[in-house]
């Protein structure tokens, strides 16, 4: 089984791009709650953004192998959007252009995410695997894997933290809806 994990909250500052900002500790029980949830003897992978890291560090005490390439869908802007939900869906509608400036294409991250989890899996057949990152991230990786659009209902509903998704993975087509 593949598991998503989505980060616990951070503590948001304005002044710096979201890629950096920490896990707020206020909410470690909302992060520790979703332990039972998860698989023991799995295999642990996180994004290396510190609110990731944090994350997965709270919800096992295995090894966390930390993936550059899991990371979030690259806003490098410390510029806040009261309209964030409107631009991410605009990221959707037009992968292949910044939504925003600072922003990557969508289509990057979809690419990167993709190999990425390509690679762990083909280094952990049969075993469980949990990821720990983000929501646009898992958003893409799961219209990829299921050949189906973005849920974008989905996305928007997605707690901090939350197991974003949770699918059968075999190796002909990635996932099993």
């Amino acid at each position: 089984m593949l598991h998503l994990v989505r980060h616990g909250r951070p503590l948001i500052d304005r002044e710096r791009p979201a890629h950096v900002w920490e896990l707020d500790r206020a909410y470690a029980g909302d992060v520790q709650e979703l332990r039972p949830r998860l698989p023991l003897g799995a295999v642990w992978f996180s994004s290396p953004e510190p609110k990731a890291l944090a994350t997965a560090r709270l919800l096992t005490d295995e090894p966390i192998e930390v993936v550059a390439d899991l990371r979030e869908h690259e806003r490098h802007t410390t510029a806040w959007l009261e309209d964030f939900d409107a631009v991410v869906r605009r990221s959707f509608e037009r992968p292949e252009l910044p939504a925003y400036a600072g922003w990557e294409p969508l289509v990057q991250t979809r690419r990167r995410v993709v190999a990425a989890v390509e690679a762990i899996l083909d280094r952990h057949p049969g075993r469980d695997v949990v990821l720990v990152g983000h929501g646009t991230a898992w958003t893409v990786l799961r219209s990829h894997l299921t050949g189906s659009p973005p849920d974008l209902d989905r996305w928007s509903r997605l707690a901090m933290p939350d197991v974003a998704y949770a699918a059968d993975v075999c190796r002909d087509d990635m996932l099993k809806p």
